[in-house]
């Protein structure tokens, strides 16, 4: 079991230590550089999303294949980030940090070059790969480097740059799209890597764990291979069929390996990631509530974007700057949650952002074609305040809960829960969004030619760049698609706006009142 599992976040022992030193740029420098890596990965998830519609016509992607190149990257990161966390923990943060940016930078120029997407998405696998080395090294540096009275603002400018790091990525995408191709997206990243890479080496230290448990290869085995092979099924469950042969295959490889990984870490004296870590309630709430709330922010990118661009008509820029509300409420929300959390306690405040975040989507949902932006836009603000509620708390509760020791693996944590949602959110967003788009499209499709059909089927973006060059014969088609979009956007939003609202359900009657901070010493885990 890891050093410090059960002890409750605050005044341990160990943090009562010396910080690690910082540097002549202090923890400002360490801050910037930290968030610098952090907005590196987090705008690579969501800038993309913007190029979507070039990527359907240019590249002839289906949905299915749009889902991918999206979730390829997530995926890799999701899988990849918990071990590589302990990595950084047993030989510096720092190293594995500038390692991954190396990596990051070199698969995102070959990005540039793809000409199919299978090769897209091997390259935004290999992207994955490089995020899951800088991640966890991103707040893990910033626990260790803190001290205690500085930790929680620490921890919170994180999470508020880890929401608004998504809108800052697609702000740049957007004024690239205005003047280039997708391919400068990735051409963009490689250099800004490249930046970051430089700003880690000089502004922060090389923190790690002076005591580093053996490494457990059998839980990372089995956590990448759950979690790889559990979005496998959501994506190919919607586009092959639940019953297909290597769908049921992934979804038994998935309860296979998560029970394994319970079996095998609740008997491995030093697991990668402690189960009975889950038996504390500030855990298992703050594990929770990132999850869903990444779920949701991600999936959302996924077909909101496609809303202000195909329905909407906005420009990429200007279909990101509709997005930047929530980047203007993200930020001040987070800085304030320690404040609340204080006043309140984290029970009602976890509640309550989750609960608007359901409500933002709920809103969302309701749209219709003829709805416009400011509909849009009232769900978009409550849906940012209840980010900016519900990701610093979380997060805090999360990384709170283990000793210094053990931030790095706090942290890949805390990073797997949000990858996990935004891996899970992208597929099962996009894949309920494709399947009701394609039972809706007008009969009227199957009168057209065979190639117009089968491209409008494809995609929305395909099928109004289709009706587009069809002329005045082109207005019904391009009516029928738009419906269709809307049906699809609309189930898959009530879809994950349930899922948070059980969630917000869920913190109410099983998360601690208090944030573990209050309590002094270690205590065992709690099952209630």
């Amino acid at each position: 079991m890891p050093a410090n599992a059960h002890r409750p976040f605050g005044d341990q022992p160990e943090d009562r230590q010396d910080t690690v030193a910082t540097g002549r740029a202090g923890h400002r420098g360490v801050l910037f550089a930290m968030c610098l890596s952090l907005v590196l990965v987090v705008a690579s998830v969501s800038a993309l999303n913007l190029a979507l519609p070039d990527l359907a016509i240019d590249l002839s992607a289906t949905n299915g294949s749009l889902t991918w190149i999206a979730d390829g990257y997530t995926v890799a990161l999701a899988a990849l980030v918990l071990p590589l966390g302990a990595i950084g923990d047993r030989i510096g943060r720092r190293k594995v940090l500038v390692a991954g940016t190396v990596v990051f930078g070199l698969a995102s120029l070959a990005a540039s070059f793809a000409d199919s997407t299978t090769t897209l998405v091997v390259w935004r696998v290999v992207m994955g790969l490089g995020a899951a080395m800088i991640m966890p090294g991103t707040l893990s540096t910033i626990t260790a480097a803190f001290p205690p009275e500085q930790r929680g603002k620490g921890v919170a400018t994180w999470s508020g740059f880890a929401a608004a790091g998504a809108i800052l990525g697609m702000l740049a995408a957007g004024t690239l799209l205005e003047w280039f191709s997708w391919r400068s997206l990735f051409v963009t990243s490689a250099a800004v890597a490249l930046v970051a890479a430089v700003a880690a080496l000089l502004l922060s230290p090389d923190t790690r764990d002076e005591h580093p448990a053996p490494p457990d290869v059998s839980g990372a085995v089995c956590t990448a291979a759950g979690i790889g092979t559990l979005v496998f099924a959501i994506i190919e469950g919607n586009e092959q069929g639940w019953t297909e042969p290597a769908v049921i295959a992934a979804l038994v490889v998935t309860v296979l390996a998560f029970t394994a990984y319970a079996w095998l870490g609740l008997r491995r004296e030093h697991p990668l990631l402690d189960p009975a870590l889950f038996g504390i309630r500030g855990f298992r709430a703050g594990a929770i509530t990132v999850l869903v709330q990444f779920m949701a922010v991600f999936g959302f990118f996924f077909v909101g974007l496609q809303y202000l661009q195909l329905i909407l008509g906005y420009s990429p820029l200007r279909a990101a700057a509709a997005l930047v509300p929530v980047a203007v409420v993200v930020l001040p929300t987070s800085q304030a949650t320690p404040h609340l959390v204080r006043r309140a306690g984290m029970k009602a405040t976890m509640t309550v952002g989750l609960l608007l975040l359901s409500a933002g989507l709920f809103v969302i949902s309701r749209l219709d074609v003829g709805s416009g932006y400011p509909p849009f836009l009232g769900g978009l603000v409550l849906a940012g305040f209840g980010i900016g509620l519900s990701g610093a708390v979380g997060t805090s509760a999360i990384t709170g809960s283990l000793g210094r020791g053990q931030q790095g693996v706090a942290s890949a944590m805390n990073d797997t829960t949000r990858e996990v949602g935004s891996a899970v959110g992208i597929a099962l967003m996009g894949s309920i969004y494709g399947s009701h788009y394609r039972s809706h499209l007008p009969d009227s499709l199957d009168r057209l030619p065979a190639a117009t059909a089968e491209a409008a089927r494809d995609s929305a973006a395909a099928g109004l760049h289709v009706a587009d060059r069809l002329g005045a014969r082109g207005t019904a088609l391009a009516d029928g698609v738009k419906s269709a979009f809307m049906d699809g956007l609309s189930a898959s939003l009530t879809a994950v706006s349930v899922i948070v609202l059980a969630a917000a359900i869920g913190c109410l009657f099983r998360a601690p009142r208090t944030p573990p901070a209050s309590d002094d010493g270690p205590r065992p885990p709690e099952t209630g």
